[in-house]
């Protein structure tokens, strides 16, 4: 491992290249479609890339499972391992394109990912892209996303990007002119925790601004978030981009400014260095109306430019330069993206019907919009796959030309029918049909990226990529329910990024598995699991809820009654849950190294696989403080870790507990040990009653007792 180039020494560097351009060479940077300087011999640059789950928007690159479903693996290593490979892509793909001297916008080395918001409510349709609702768990993924992405040499691979800077999980359709109210104990406990780690922990090289206001201040131009969180309690030492076009936003809709170049001012003299927009084109404009200075434009060039001299765009010796364009797409990711596939499907119902014995089959039904989409796939901000295996080609592959494959689309994902001339529910008979005819039905339901996503990717206006309820959209749950009746037996596989439910006919189902967008390879890993060639392992990093109507309004950013933290009711399935084929048993509970400092303190437990199958699983553990009024109310994931586990082994787990599990943060936002009481839990769920019901195993407990004084 080389030495990184420090960001000092970056700036050092880079304030030598800025002190000899002139305030017009200095402000034609800040755009993030930068113009050469011929002069300065640097080339033009596009700042705009993305690769939340592989290289996006630039032609073909390994597509890896959505980061929802990525975080359902609860593995940082092996997301770690995602990110390296999609870190290797993006640099063969920029070497292979920088030799034509092509730089169009999607080619460079600064990836706008990953999204580190909260998924704090489940008809966000941007939630998908998140690690899911829990501060600790997107933590940790962050933070090894971020490693993997910018490499450990002594220039960055990559620049990753901690977004959308803060507060920021929908609605959709009123982004850029919401006004999100947060107290300072749910900033500071809930919404800020994950960049805080990519700032502290990773050297995150950029965070991204969010569209909507925060406490009133607009996020690319606020003061609090910019000034005196990020830079000033932080000590971030990158740059920050806006959100695109979200500086317009300030005078067109937040209506905080008045023009272009007052917005401009706002956002640089807040620290909002790179503008994705084109508000930053007034910005000499400005600079002539005396609402920036010439300080202004050059620090925010200064930092620009560190980040590309930190990247090793203007010397020779960089390790990546040599990064050949084979390494991208290769047989190794893309095994690695089947592999993730596998490891995140969860499994939410089972009978017993799965894993299901080909040998005794003589037919199956593939049923469902999602049973041959390459659509659902992929999820938001895709690449392009060279080979795209759908759930129908998955299930022809694994049995062959021996079982009959009956087929039927079923109905349309979210329209009332299949063909437009056509009556409603035309393709409903069909499915029933086949299904009559065969020993299983696989129903493939759920959403795509055309109903569930950004504002403006999506074809579903009505609520601009968010959903208005948690069901099954269009005809599907008429379809699931016309399909039962048969009498055949049902596994539904639902695509989608984020919770669903079956409106009561769950216990109908013989099993239920979620694929969330699981990849170019989804259809292969779908296939593996229904047949047994591995077990399902993944755990919600999401609630499914029940329904809504016991939610709180969505515009409402207060974390009562929200998430597995501080939810009042009983969930559909919960917070880190999900089935195997086995069953495991759990003993020899030990808390080591208590301190009063709880310092370090290290957890152990023994766990045995007692089933049938080879798996998967992972070990979680959860603190409820005993004491403190400002403790979250139910409890918190304090540490997991994934462990394989062969028939019949057992294996002692070690869980290292950071000490900043055990602290509760008070309603001014201060974190501080509050209590001389806790209880751990540790087992394969949380300790809530419906995963305890329906997993039939109940974690340990383990209470702590300090003899200190609270420490404040």
């Amino acid at each position: 491992m080389r030495k990184r180039i420090s960001h000092e020494d970056a700036l050092k560097r880079a304030k030598k290249l800025v002190e000899q351009m002139t305030l017009k060479e200095k402000a034609e940077q800040l755009t993030y479609n930068a113009a050469a300087n011929e002069r300065l011999n640097i080339p033009r640059y596009n700042w705009w890339n993305e690769a939340l789950h592989g290289v996006a928007r630039a032609g073909t690159a390994t597509i890896f499972p959505q980061a929802i479903g990525l975080a359902a693996i609860f593995d940082d290593d092996f997301l770690g391992q995602v990110a390296k490979a999609i870190s290797t892509e993006g640099r063969a793909k920029y070497n292979e394109y920088s030799k034509s001297d092509d730089r169009d916008i999607y080619k460079g080395l600064t990836f706008w990912s990953p999204n580190v918001n909260i998924f704090r409510d489940p008809r966000w349709g941007r939630g998908q892209e998140t690690y899911g609702e829990d501060p600790y768990l997107t933590s940790r993924l962050g933070v090894s996303f971020v490693k993997g992405l910018q490499g450990d040499g002594k220039y960055l691979k990559l620049a990753a990007c901690a977004k959308h800077f803060a507060v920021h999980s929908g609605p959709e359709g009123l982004r850029h002119e919401f006004n999100a109210v947060v107290n300072d104990k749910d900033l500071y406990e809930t919404y800020l925790p994950a960049f805080e780690a990519c700032v502290k922990e990773a050297d995150v090289e950029s965070v991204m601004g969010a569209y909507n206001r925060t406490n009133g201040e607009p996020c690319c131009g606020s003061k609090a978030l910019l000034v005196d969180i990020l830079r000033g309690k932080w000590n971030f030492k990158g740059h920050v981009v806006s959100d695109c076009w979200a500086i317009a936003d300030f005078h067109m809709n937040h209506r905080v400014t008045s023009t272009a170049t007052q917005s401009a001012a706002l956002a640089i003299k807040n620290g909002c260095d790179l503008n994705c927009g084109n508000v930053y084109l007034q910005m000499m404009l400005a600079y002539k109306e005396g609402l920036v200075s010439e300080e202004d434009i050059t620090r925010a060039t200064e930092r620009l430019i560190a980040t590309r001299i930190r990247l090793g765009m203007f010397d020779d010796d960089c390790e990546y330069d040599e990064i050949p364009y084979e390494d991208n797409d290769c047989k190794k990711h893309n095994n690695l993206s089947l592999e993730a596939a596998r490891k995140s499907i969860v499994l939410l119902r089972n009978n017993g019907i799965l894993p299901i014995d080909k040998s005794k089959l003589k037919s199956i039904a593939v049923i469902g919009p999602n049973a041959d989409s390459k659509i659902m796939l992929s999820g938001n901000y895709y690449g392009t796959a060279s080979k795209y295996t759908t759930i129908l080609e998955g299930i022809h592959d694994e049995v062959g030309e021996d079982v009959r494959v009956y087929y039927s689309e079923g109905c349309h994902i979210y329209k009332d029918r299949v063909e437009s001339l056509a009556l409603p529910n035309d393709r409903i008979s069909e499915a029933v049909s086949i299904a009559k005819r065969a020993d299983v039905a696989i129903l493939c339901l759920g959403l795509d990226s055309t109903i569930e996503g950004e504002q403006g990717d999506t074809g579903n206006s009505q609520a601009a990529g968010d959903k208005v309820n948690l069901n099954l959209p269009g005809k599907q749950q008429e379809l699931l329910e016309a399909v039962i009746e048969t009498g055949t037996p049902i596994v539904v596989v639902l695509g989608t990024g984020s919770a669903l439910t079956l409106n009561g006919v769950d216990e109908k189902c013989d099993a239920i598995l979620n694929a969330w967008y699981p990849g170019s390879h989804g259809g292969k890993a779908v296939a593996d699991i229904l047949f047994g060639n591995c077990s399902p392992t993944g755990k919600l990093p999401i609630t499914f809820y029940k329904g809504i109507d016991k939610l709180p309004p969505f515009e409402d950013y207060s974390m009562n009654n929200r998430t597995y933290r501080y939810m009042n009711e009983e969930s559909l399935y919960s917070f880190g849950y999900g089935l195997t084929y086995s069953n495991v048993e759990l003993s020899n509970l030990k808390v080591d190294n208590i301190n009063d400092n709880l310092d370090d303190i290290s957890v152990t437990v023994d766990i045995k696989n007692i089933g049938n199958y080879d798996i998967e699983e992972v070990v979680q553990c959860y603190i409820k403080d005993l004491e403190s009024i400002y403790a979250v109310k139910n409890h918190s994931l304090a540490a997991f870790k994934r462990v394989s586990l062969k028939i019949n082994e057992i294996k002692t787990v070690e869980l290292k507990i950071d000490k900043k599990a055990f602290e509760i943060v008070d309603n001014n936002g201060n974190r501080y040990i509050n209590s001389n009481k806790f209880k751990l839990y540790v087992g394969i769920s949380q300790p809530d009653s419906r995963s305890i019901e329906l997993l039939k195993i109940t974690p340990l407990e383990y209470e702590i007792s300090i003899n200190n004084s609270i420490v404040n």
